[in-house]
């Protein structure tokens, strides 16, 4: 009878949590293939705001358009796209994102369609604005070949990752770190610059 009660009791439990669980937002973090599949955006929060870098690309690219010399001619896979986008209600984040192909930043938005499918809105001005979908990759091409390094980061990863201690901060992921050294970078090319 024991049994019983037990087994009813976590099937009520697990009942009670499945419409939280549907009720909650597709997250945006992850790798997402972009509408003409030629490249993969990785997503990911860092310091409270939506980041994407370029995590792989069908043919290696060259920001060849940056109007910052420093950023000129610096390779497009591991380079920052989406730029510090705030959610600004449910399922809605916004801020800019950077075109290589002529090096200009827009106003752009993102949603989630569904668990699978990001929407990205981009503006030159509102209300000329343009909509791609992009669906999410689970695994990186045949193929793909790795970012390259962080300055100043370990060139080798860890032998084995650990699961983390409860209350240890979580390790940062290579999306953030790639940030912070390009936020580093721009501090640093801004103060010779003065």
């Amino acid at each position: 009878m024991k049994r019983f009660f037990r087994t009813a009791a976590i099937l009520g439990v697990s009942i009670c949590a499945v419409p939280a669980a549907l009720a909650a937002d597709p997250s945006p973090i992850g790798d997402w293939l972009v509408k003409d599949g030629y490249a993969n955006i990785r997503i990911d929060i860092c310091a409270g705001k939506l980041w994407g870098i370029v995590a792989w690309e069908k043919k290696p690219g060259v920001d060849e358009e940056n109007p910052d010399v420093t950023k000129k001619g610096r390779p497009t896979l591991g380079m920052p796209i989406i730029l510090g986008f705030a959610q600004t209600k449910p399922n809605r984040w916004e801020g800019q994102i950077y075109n290589s192909e002529n090096g200009k930043l827009y106003s752009a938005n993102v949603s989630m369609a569904d668990d699978n499918t990001l929407d990205l809105e981009g503006c030159l001005v509102w209300p000329l604005c343009q909509t791609q979908k992009w669906i999410r990759v689970t695994t990186p091409p045949a193929g793909a070949l790795p970012l390259p390094p962080i300055k100043g980061a370990p060139t080798t990863p860890p032998a084995k990752q650990t699961a983390a201690k409860k209350g240890a901060t979580p390790a940062v992921s290579d999306t953030c770190l790639r940030i912070v050294d390009e936020a580093a970078a721009q501090e640093k090319a801004s103060a010779t610059k003065k």
